[in-house]
């Protein structure tokens, strides 16, 4: 079985055990969290398609870890003739989440 889920502006294919990235939470104490935005579950018999989500279905995951720091994006501008040069970087942070049970 699987789900669509959507979080933060973007939709993620999930299944049961799947560890996934997404956007950096607030989070409680509990350890976990639901992802209430289903728009597709599949798997089993026909497909339930959302419009846009499917009412009463839900995903629930477990943190693992509640910060992750990807990888840094460094870049470079310039005007040429100008002597204008800036360096930027950027490291983006995450939270990582294992999908424990699709509900719906």
């Amino acid at each position: 079985m699987y789900a669509i889920i959507q979080d933060g502006g973007h939709q993620y294919r999930v299944e049961k055990g799947q560890r996934l990235q997404v956007e950096l939470k607030e989070l409680d104490e509990s350890g976990t969290m639901t992802f209430d935005n289903v728009c597709l579950l599949a798997g089993e018999g026909a497909a339930q398609v959302g419009t846009p989500f499917v009412e009463g279905a839900r995903v629930e995951a477990k943190i693992l870890k509640p910060e992750v720091k990807a990888a840094k994006i460094e870049g470079h501008t310039f005007k040429r003739r100008k002597g204008k040069h800036r360096r930027y970087g950027h490291r983006q942070r995450y939270t990582e989440v294992e999908i424990t049970e699709i509900a719906g």
